[in-house]
């Protein structure tokens, strides 16, 4: 196949990742601070969403979740700038990791909601830019957390609030829970 006339020039990527089913494993033994910690150690495989997108675990620590990621065009949407639904992916694992990370185990979460607020475009240009995500409330059986997306300069680029929904894991098997 030969490129159209006037087309640019197409780029590839090739990336690889591991095995998640280690760290599913792991959800039903240890609390959410130890999967996470175990995650950022290189312990267990980090989910592939993050091989994907190039999204880099920073920090964990209890009711807090920290990511970054270095804006590329392979990011971009149709208007040359990062995809809303990447900005989303990131604002969404920071407030959600914030939330897995007071799990004790044999309990998890699922985002009930996310509303995002987008502030500044972000392009590759940005640089590297930075996801902390922090529990504002937790209950029995909710909790709501914030993320904010900022540059390296400290400029807000994005801000999110999810309500996730908290859950016992059932047995391996289970058709009610994911154990």
């Amino acid at each position: 196949m030969t490129q159209a006339e006037g087309q640019a020039p197409t780029r590839s990527r090739t990336y690889s990742w591991s095995d998640p089913a280690a760290t599913v494993a792991a959800l039903g033994n240890r609390p959410g601070a130890a999967v996470l910690t175990a995650i950022a150690d290189g312990e267990l495989p980090p989910p592939p969403i993050m091989a994907t997108l190039g999204i880099e675990g920073v920090l964990f620590e209890p009711g807090r979740a920290v990511f970054c990621l270095v804006p590329d065009e392979m990011h971009y949407n149709p208007l040359g700038s990062v995809h809303g639904g990447v900005i989303a992916t990131l604002l969404d694992s920071a407030a959600g990791c914030a939330v897995h990370s007071v799990l004790p185990a044999h309990m998890a979460y699922t985002s009930i909601d996310l509303t995002t607020k987008y502030l500044r475009p972000v392009t590759a240009d940005t640089g590297r830019v930075t996801a902390e995500g922090k529990i504002l409330s937790r209950g029995i059986r909710t909790a709501l957390a914030e993320a904010r997306l900022t540059d390296d300069d400290g400029r807000l680029l994005a801000h999110a609030t999810s309500t996730c929904l908290l859950f016992p894991l059932g047995p391996p098997g289970d058709p009610n829970g994911r154990g």
